[in-house]
């Protein structure tokens, strides 16, 4: 692992990383987008994040300037064991951001780990291991992100049994709800069987749109429907978040100013503060 990953001494805790999962079975909700952005606003405020790309097509890796050809390792070798988690992380052009980049290796891993016992544990045990190999109970990190592939397979079942809470980017448009109904089951079923301690972090509305008067009333019934559970701050769709990833960069890197990035420093302010609350209950 590289020495940058050494948390300093000053910001140990006695808790682990907390593990967020962007999770949604539908396409272009703005999973990847989200865990790009949300992991580089948590690391522009002083956390240090490690981004898991679990969606075979690799576009978190790809959004944050990692290329193709460079991926020598993957999530695909943490997850049949050939590698650990440390070995697989390589860091970013961001400051207290790093990934565990995705190739297409990913398509495969299911039907090779179909037959072992623990096939749905194997990122909870990886990440298991690297907190106690960090020699120090933060594993380094203070939080994971895992940026899920768009469907309820056995990448985002390993995903969901490994999380403490999932980050549900939900699209304004009309069958947001129908997705977000889906989803909802699929965490209970979680919770009930792998993963106890499993709890809804948020749903994030995203690509909203205020010149639509449907993407409002997706909004009012998403709020109605899910309370405090949906975020206060809401992500707008916008032209120069749609551009970063073509050049490799976080939005908040590619202009920093743009009404996308702010929001998504907002939405990481939302996400402490949540933190803050569970942590004191």
């Amino acid at each position: 692992m590289d020495e940058t990953l050494t948390p300093d001494s000053g910001r140990r805790r006695a808790l682990r990383p907390r593990v967020l999962v962007m999770a949604n079975q539908k396409g272009g909700v703005g999973k990847t987008t989200t865990a790009i952005n949300l992991g580089t606003a948590l690391a522009a405020i002083g956390e240090r994040v490690l981004i898991i790309d679990l969606d075979p097509q690799g576009n978190a890796s790809t959004g944050l300037g990692i290329d193709r050809k460079n991926r020598v390792t993957s999530s695909y070798d943490m997850l049949i064991g050939e590698r650990s988690l440390r070995d697989v992380i390589v860091p970013t052009a961001v400051p207290r951001l790093f990934i565990v980049p995705s190739t297409m290796d990913l398509l495969g891993v299911e039907l090779e780990i179909a037959g072992d016992s623990d096939r749905t544990y194997k990122l909870r045990k990886a990440l298991e291991a690297y907190s106690d190999s960090a020699g120090d109970p933060t594993g380094a990190v203070t939080y994971v992100l895992v940026d899920c592939p768009p469907s309820l397979n056995l990448l985002t079942i390993n995903a969901l049994a490994a999380a403490d809470a999932v980050v549900v980017p939900l699209q304004c448009e009309f069958f947001a709800l129908e997705g977000l109904s889906q989803l909802l089951t699929t965490v209970e079923q979680v919770r009930k069987t792998l993963n106890p301690a499993l709890t809804i972090h948020g749903v994030v509305l995203t690509m909203f749109d205020p010149r639509n008067s449907l993407a409002g009333q997706v909004v009012a019934d998403v709020r109605r429907h899910m309370g405090d559970k949906v975020y206060e701050t809401v992500i707008p769709r916008n032209v120069r978040v749609s551009e970063a990833p073509s050049h490799g960069k976080p939005a908040l890197l590619y202009d920093l100013k743009c009404a996308g990035s702010q929001a998504y420093l907002k939405l990481a302010s939302e996400v402490i503060q949540r933190e803050g609350r569970w942590r004191a209950a």
